[in-house]
């Protein structure tokens, strides 16, 4: 066996796990094996089924495919697969050489398999609705091969198998989504200790990212970004303005631990903060606290949506800026990718609001205070865990603004 190059990983118990439950709804569907594409799209987010299943992955150009049967061993296919992937997991033995073609080893494996008249799974073939992946996620070069090769077997989207499983997190899981938060934070110091007037807009978000990888973060990873006197919306980058006293610098910060994604959000002021944001964050703080103590098994996103609402019109004063501001919920799940259920402005699909929580879902919970001119926004949130109780943050930091220079 090749040495193991010194990397974190999940345990074998926790590898034993998954594929026992992945296996136990398998053969309640009467499926005879589930392929997960290759798809390095969305910051590594489309290829979260294929780690989690086979542990193989990591880096943002690593397309790795997988097939994963009811019974036997489980492969992964990848391209200079023999000088990478064993030596830095130990779960997954049968790694395949693609060349870049995976399509052919995907259909050279379940030929071996025996599956021309069986039931193939496939994740993100785009018949069932992901959460942000409408069109699916299986590239068209990689499909066209199946069929081709099984005109007599059934092909099914197995997306939902994968998201059945993946939503509920383990100890293990949960404790790598709390490293993950804790290198967050980390980054979030060296925002605020960068973020000064007359610095590079730049520059700041640089700073942040390097102390997410100084401290262990993979990349890439999800960073939504924009400074200015008031803004309401990050851009997918910073720009290269200098900053300016009364700033305020917002954005949506993830770090990735093994594959594993909490995220925060937390607003920075450069020096001195608005006036309408300090009133508007004793409503936002106040609605995540319901919806805080909101989050036990049972209880749907979308009842979680309406409580929101609700609470923002009790939270929300009779005069000052902050007067008559509305609550809305942002909220999804957060694991080996881009898990579910989800909740945006936009993201609002009748079958995500009726996913009633589980305990050990694990989200980013990031409501928003929306002044009633709808010009100022405050939005603050951190990665929570369902209990039977309520909500447990995995952050550490106050549930506050942040201003530079204090």
């Amino acid at each position: 066996m090749a040495e193991l190059f010194p990397y974190p990983r999940f345990s074998l118990a926790e590898r034993d796990r998954r594929w026992r439950a992945v296996r136990e709804l398998m053969r309640r569907e009467r499926l005879d094996v589930i392929v997960t594409p290759q798809n390095t799209g969305h910051s590594m987010d489309y290829q979260a089924n294929t780690r989690y299943l086979t542990h193989v992955g990591g880096g943002g150009d690593s397309d790795i495919a997988g097939v994963f049967p009811v019974e036997g061993e489980v492969t992964a296919i990848a391209t200079s697969a023999a000088p990478r992937w064993p030596t830095v997991q130990e779960w997954t033995k049968d790694i395949r050489e693609a060349r870049r073609n995976y399509g052919r080893v995907i259909v050279e494996r379940l030929k071996e398999l025996k599956v021309d008249r069986g039931r193939i799974g496939i994740t993100g073939l785009g018949d069932v609705e992901g959460t942000r992946t409408p069109e699916g996620t299986i590239l068209y070069g990689t499909w066209k091969q199946i069929p081709e090769a099984f005109p007599n077997a059934e092909l099914v989207d197995a997306t939902d198998i994968l998201a059945e499983v993946r939503c509920a997190k383990s100890p293990e899981e949960i404790e790598v989504l709390t490293r993950s938060m804790e290198i967050i934070e980390l980054a979030y110091q060296a925002e605020i200790a960068a973020a000064r007037p007359g610095v590079k807009d730049w520059d700041v978000w640089a700073a942040t990212q390097s102390a997410l990888m100084m401290n262990g973060s993979e990349m890439p990873v999800h960073c939504n970004w924009v400074s200015g006197r008031n803004p309401v919306r990050t851009l997918t980058r910073p720009s290269m303005r200098l900053l300016e006293r009364g700033d305020l610098i917002i954005n949506e910060i993830e770090s990735s631990w093994i594959g594993y994604r909490s995220q925060g959000v937390q607003p920075v002021f450069v020096e001195v903060a608005g006036a309408a944001h300090l009133e508007l964050i004793k409503v936002q703080r106040e609605v995540f606290n319901r919806v805080f103590e909101s989050l036990k098994p049972g209880i749907t996103v979308g009842e979680l949506a309406e409580l929101t609402r609700q609470s923002a019109v009790h939270a929300a004063p009779k005069s000052g800026p902050a007067a008559g501001a509305k609550g809305e919920l942002t909220m999804h799940g957060r694991g080996a990718g881009d898990d579910g259920p989800i909740i945006t402005s936009h993201a609002r699909s009748p079958k995500q609001l009726g996913v009633a929580l589980r305990e050990n879902m694990v989200f980013i919970c990031k409501p928003s205070a929306i002044a009633a001119d709808g010009k100022s926004i405050c939005t603050w949130g951190d990665t929570v865990v369902v209990t039977p109780t309520g909500g447990r943050r995995l952050g550490k930091r106050p549930h506050d603004l942040a201003v530079s220079g204090r």
